[in-house]
This record gives C-alpha cells, sequence and structure tokens, in this order.
C-alpha cells in the first residue's frame, strides 16, 4: 500500500529523529519506504536548495522565494515522489507543500490559498495521507537549531517570524484535522515516537 506522509513543523522541532522511527516501524512491516526532504532530493532540487538558503541571498523578493521552493518542489515530485508511489512505496518526506503554505502564506503573508494555487501543477495530483505536525514553541526550537548548527537564511530570520511560523501551524492543523496530526514536541523522544505510531496504526487499517 502506498502512502505519502510528511512531517512538518518549527525549525529544531525533532523531524528527522522520529522519520528515522517511522522508516524503522514501515521496513518492519515489510514495506519499501524512501525518504526525502525539502527543499531537495533530487540534483536539481538541492541546487535550488542552496540558493534558498544561503545566507549571502538576504535580499530575496518573497515571491521569489514562493516560487524557489515550488521548483524544487516540482521537481522532486515527478522525478522521485510520484513515481514511488505508483511502485506501491510508503514516502516520508520531511517537509512537504504546508511548509509553503506557512513559512510563505502565512509568516511572509503571501496567502495560504496563494501558496497552495502555485504549487497545484507541480503536485501533479499527488495527495498526502497524513501529516505529523510536532509542534514546538519558536524560542525552544531556535535554541535547539543554534546549538547544532550554523544558522541558514531561513533559520536565521527574526523571533518574530518563527513565532508566526509556529502558530501558523498550529492555525493550518486546526483548519485540517482529518489529514494533520498535532504532537507536543516538547515531550520525550519516545513518547512522540509511541503518539506517531499509534495515528500510523490508526491509518493502516
Amino acid at each position: 500500500m502506498a502512502l505519502l506522509i510528511t512531517l512538518e513543523g518549527p525549525d529544531g522541532c525533532g523531524k528527522s529523529t522520529q522519520i528515522g522511527f517511522l522508516k524503522e516501524y514501515f521496513e518492519g512491516q515489510g514495506k519499501k519506504v524512501l525518504l526525502a526532504r525539502e527543499p531537495g532530493g533530487t540534483s536539481i532540487s538541492e541546487k535550488i536548495r542552496e540558493i534558498l538558503l544561503d545566507n549571502d541571498n538576504s535580499e530575496m523578493d518573497y515571491r521569489a522565494e514562493l516560487f524557489l521552493y515550488a521548483a524544487a518542489r516540482a521537481q522532486l515530485v515527478g522525478e522521485v515522489i510520484k513515481p514511488a508511489l505508483e511502485a506501491g512505496t510508503v514516502v516520508i518526506m520531511d517537509r512537504f507543500v504546508d511548509s509553503s503554505a506557512v513559512y510563505q502564506g502565512m509568516a511572509r503573508g503571501l496567502g495560504v490559498d496563494t501558496v497552495y494555487k502555485v504549487n497545484e501543477i507541480g503536485l501533479d495530483s499527488v495527495k498526502i495521507d497524513l501529516t505529523i505536525l510536532l509542534d514546538l514553541p519558536a524560542e525552544e526550537g531556535l535554541k535547539r537549531k543554534k546549538s547544532q548548527h550554523e544558522m541558514d537564511r531561513m533559520e536565521k530570520e527574526s523571533l518574530d517570524f518563527h513565532k508566526k511560523v509556529a502558530e501558523g501551524y498550529r492555525e493550518l492543523a486546526a483548519r485540517n484535522p482529518e489529514r494533520i496530526y498535532k504532537v507536543d514536541a516538547t515531550k520525550s523522544v519516545e513518547e512522540i515516537r509511541e503518539l506517531i505510531l499509534d495515528r500510523v496504526k490508526e491509518l493502516m487499517k
């Protein structure tokens, strides 16, 4: 059974760790699993990622940012995601179109509906089966990021911007309760893992 599962949340919320647990779970069920990240996941998309996250590109227009994310996503969908789903693979994404809805649509003020409209062609009718939202206060997320590595262009945005992102995710989850499962990311890694796996098992029934 093909599935597209996306993990979303503010910077530093712990997506990578939980993606690893999900991969382990599905492989234990005998499923073929593909992991991909956004922006990136293909040679072309990774080059776009470099442009988007480069600290030297601080003058980037918000609309250009939106279209670059959409372009990287379109390439990933066409080259990787859609073929994998058609082959019956479980695809687990570290960020997807909801990231743009929140970062560019809400925090940048371009509008959620605008973001989904811009991405419609590139998504090529691909639908998300489940989104896991790791909900974390912006201050905590930035603290974690600063301790991990040098901050990129998006991570270096103001605290106010990151607060808008965190709140935007909560709003998006409230709008889409059937698809988006919100988990308190201040809980322990193991607690979060169990909550996510319980929801995934429901999806598999």
